[in-house]
């Protein structure tokens, strides 16, 4: 064979190369320009069937199947046709990520992340459900200051359900938790350098409850804890006694707790959502005695 024969057959796979990479290009603005046009489209029909609601943004390309819509400081999804609406959370199961939280905490930093799905209610859902005479719960307060958070009375939990940790002499805090949620994580990282007592009771948010198991029947509950949180997977441990966890579920049921971390002062004030140090230092000097 030639040098020209064996220069053609090396450029022919180039060619071919290089006409499937023009194809994928092509492919990818089609499909970008099919995001645009069906962006434009859900503006427009959001515009005729939610009339006082100010749209901001519409974005159809990150969330396969639904367009992610903003309006002011929230956040609801809808259809490629606009016809259906969603208020609430979307979870990526693969990377285990509070989709809903992580934008909206994007959007505002002060928002109570533990309180994202409740925020949500307020947006365009008076439009839809106002005509029908639905009552719908508005959005959630946000950026709450020492002293204005709510309230909850702990006395119907068990002392079972909680896994105790840290500094046995240092202030106690109650927190509700979830072992898949990463603010949860990074909150027991805050809590572990202010040297504070943690009372962590988990519940099942994001459908954790099997490990939540792990960690409570596991012989020693702080270590398996933190290993969680640091992303190691627990082996199965002998079973034990979860009721307290049960009543832990039944307990955020009752008092309508929704999304994690939510912490709770020794005088009951209590906050949604992660805080950094500083604000839960002021947080807790102003614990009513």
């Amino acid at each position: 064979m030639s040098g020209t024969e064996r220069w053609r057959g090396l450029a022919r796979p180039s060619r071919l190369l290089a006409a499937a990479l023009v194809a994928l290009g092509a492919a990818g603005i089609a499909l970008a320009a099919d995001a645009a046009v069906s962006e434009g489209k859900v503006r427009a029909l959001l515009k005729e069937r939610l009339p006082r609601t100010a749209i901001g943004s519409v974005d159809c390309a990150t969330i396969g199947g639904l367009c992610e819509v903003v309006a002011g400081d929230n956040l609801f999804y809808v259809d490629a046709g606009a016809r259906y609406l969603m208020i609430g959370r979307v979870y990526d199961m693969e990377t285990r990520q509070d989709i809903t939280a992580a934008r909206l905490l994007e959007m505002n930093p002060d928002l109570l992340v533990g309180a994202a799905a409740r925020a949500n209610n307020g947006v365009g859902a008076d439009e839809v459900a106002g005509s029908q005479g639905v009552a719908v719960p508005g959005p959630a307060k946000r950026g709450l200051a020492a002293g204005q958070s709510r309230t909850l009375s702990l006395a119907g939990l068990p002392k079972e359900g909680a896994i105790v940790w840290g500094n046995p002499s240092g202030e106690t805090v109650t927190v509700f938790t979830d072992f898949r949620c990463g603010y949860c994580r990074a909150l027991a990282q805050v809590l572990r350098d202010m040297k504070l007592r943690v009372v962590e009771r988990p519940i099942s948010v994001l459908g954790s409850r099997d490990v939540a198991d792990r960690v409570y029947c596991a012989k020693d509950r702080e270590a398996a804890l933190h290993a969680v949180y640091a992303g190691e997977t627990l082996k199965a441990a002998p079973a034990c006694n979860t009721s307290g966890l049960d009543a832990n579920e039944a307990f955020a049921e009752r008092n309508d707790l929704r999304g994690t971390p939510v912490i709770v002062r020794r005088d009951g004030a209590m906050l949604e959502g992660y805080r950094p140090r500083a604000f839960l230092e002021q947080w807790l000097k102003g614990a009513k005695s």
